[in-house]
């Protein structure tokens, strides 16, 4: 009875477009009230004597107080039994309850103009985001900053206005404070616009829509609409890393599937600072977007910011589950938001000269929609670090209606070179947010190959590999994996026909680099390809590493050197000891 409730309560929520369900299944917290007589050093020793924590009075009530028992965010559907059945007979306890949880809302969530086309926040099918469900906790995003890094925004919009943080505003192309956009007859600048409002168009001001984190805070720093350098990308990544917790980064190298490019040392050392020194050490999150490059055979692991390990790297969907032609698969990739227009539906956001837009698209659109579903899991839990969060995604994301060929790896978790761990799902975000156990300090074990050089020959393959116990028993040892990292220099006659497969001792198998047709280049030059895919494994065993040279023309020419391998090392980002709640939870498996 209680399931049949809570699907009509559910249908409910969809056909009033966000309207709050008000019948349905009463869950119980840990959190206990009661009227003590005798003051509050008496209601104090009770919670001793039954093995409670005491929370003081409530509010301005006297003789009332609050207690909590074990997990005081825990929800159950059954109140509890156990000691307060006797702390209820005590002489001096007049009334005591278990808490149950209500949901309060306003009647209309958003009345905003094109509120009911944001359909990756609800939808009739169940595939979505599932961000009403995040704010029916509580959770809007309230007391999180969260900065575009990109061409400017229209601080003045009428539905950003009142979410506008000037601290974490700047702009490094006039080397002023105003993030203001050039305007052009083209509206060539409207990009920054339109991510920041993903994240933080207000709710309920009958304009555009509503951003995921409605009542975050919403920065803009302009760099983007002109010639860039190491020191602009740096200083713009760097910049008030004490107020901004989130930077929505929806650009990189161009996606001509020629490039490969990445970070300078400044920029390079800007990420890593940050995620070491950022919100006062638990370290900024950099959300990029994953690139736009699919069209042309690009592939992501050949973009330096997005195989960096402190970067969360995000792609599209479209709502049918498919991977749009533009986007991008790479093992790199970590997690998926909507974002491909389909039917006419693309994202609902914010445009210049006080408008709204409803053709926004691309990975460029995907990245600040993931950048709002974490502002929701930090105000959840404010204490998470970067790896925290990285791992909250990966816990929670969704293999959902994407579509695609699913592998579980070798500590249990669905990985797709498409998708990365799935669909960023905002309301478990939120819920394993609240209840998060920081994680084991981070190691480095860095393993290098031997047996260089060796040739690769044109339309065949080269077998590499490397036996490690992943540094143990040194300061470095890592046994469970985050990032792993292999870093390869090489040349080659054409850099385009190569494809490079890494193999993890579990048998995970990680698509390093697919062949780019257009790509003529000669080498890498210690290029760190990066993969996610072995995330909670073992480091223990033997890593494969195959180079395959897939000349087209191999049936019609005798095999000949087209290259060399000149060094190759593997390096493990993780932890000694199993993080205690890091093991893969079900949402991964749907």
């Amino acid at each position: 009875m209680h399931r049949l409730i809570a699907v009509i309560c559910y249908l409910v929520l969809i056909a009033v477009k966000y309207g709050q369900c008000l019948a349905g299944l009463t869950t119980y917290s840990s959190y206990y009230a009661a009227q003590v007589l005798g003051g509050s050093q008496s209601a104090a020793e009770l919670a001793d004597k039954y093995g409670y924590q005491f929370h003081g009075q409530v509010g301005s009530l006297d003789d009332f107080y609050l207690y909590s028992r074990g997990n005081i965010n825990k929800r159950s559907i059954l109140p509890s039994d156990g000691a307060h059945i006797n702390i209820k007979e005590e002489p001096q306890v007049k009334w005591f309850e278990q808490q149950i949880h209500k949901s309060r809302a306003k009647r209309d969530i958003s009345n905003d103009v094109f509120v009911s086309k944001q359909w990756y926040l609800y939808s009739s099918n169940g595939f979505d985001h599932r961000v009403v469900e995040a704010w029916q906790q509580g959770y809007t995003g309230e007391g999180v900053a969260v900065t575009i890094v990109d061409d400017g925004i229209e601080r003045n919009h009428p539905d950003l206005l009142e979410n506008y943080e000037p601290s974490a505003s700047y702009d490094f192309i006039d080397w002023d404070d105003d993030p203001l956009p050039k305007y052009t007859k083209r509206k060539d600048n409207n990009h920054g616009t339109r991510c920041a409002g993903e994240v933080a168009m207000q709710a309920n001001n009958s304009i555009c829509g509503v951003g995921i984190a409605y009542n975050s805070k919403i920065g803009g720093i302009r760099m983007l609409d002109h010639s860039l350098s190491d020191v602009v990308e740096a200083a713009s990544l760097s910049f008030n890393r004490q107020v901004i917790s989130i930077y929505s980064i929806s650009w990189g190298p161009d996606d001509t599937g020629r490039d490969v490019d990445g970070p300078g040392l400044l920029t390079t050392k800007a990420l890593e600072d940050g995620a070491k020194m950022g919100r006062n050490g638990l370290g900024s999150i950099f959300v990029w977007a994953s690139g736009n490059g699919g069209t042309v055979k690009d592939h992501c692991s050949c973009d330096g910011y997005v195989t960096s390990i402190y970067t969360l790297s995000v792609t599209s969907a479209s709502m049918t589950g498919n991977l749009p032609r533009y986007a991008e698969s790479c093992p790199s990739v970590m997690a998926t938001t909507y974002s491909a227009a389909t039917n006419g539906k693309a994202v609902i956001t914010t445009d210049l000269n006080n408008g709204c837009s409803d053709v926004h698209t691309g990975t460029s659109a995907s990245a600040p929609l993931a950048a709002g579903i974490c502002a929701l899991a930090l105000q959840a839990n404010p204490l998470l670090s970067w790896r925290d969060l990285q791992y909250i995604v990966v816990k929670t994301s969704r293999r959902a209606n994407l579509r695609d060929v699913w592998k579980k790896n070798g500590a249990g978790y669905y990985v797709s070179h498409k998708f990365g761990f799935g669909l960023m799902d905002a309301k478990s975000m939120v819920t394993t947010a609240e209840d998060w156990q920081p994680l084991p300090e981070q190691h480095v074990c860095i393993v290098e190959g031997s047996g260089m050089p060796q040739n690769i020959t044109s339309g065949d393959s080269l077998y590499l590999q490397i036996r490690t116990n992943g540094c143990a028993g040194t300061s470095n040892a890592v046994r469970y994996i985050e990032h792993v990292q292999v870093k390869i220099s090489l040349y080659h006659k054409r850099r385009g026909n190569l494809a490079i497969t890494l193999t993890s001792p579990s048998g995970t198998q990680s698509n390093l680099l697919s062949p780019r047709p257009n790509d003529f280049g000669k080498s890498f030059q210690n290029w760190p390809f990066l993969t996610t895919h072995s995330w909670g494994e073992t480091a223990f065993g033997i890593w494969r590493l195959k180079v395959e040279d897939r000349n087209r023309y191999r049936y019609f020419f005798s095999p000949s050197t087209s290259g060399q391998m000149y060094s190759w090392s593997i390096v493990l980002h993780g932890t000694t000891s199993l993080p205690t709640t890091a093991n893969p939870k079900s949402e991964n498996a749907l």
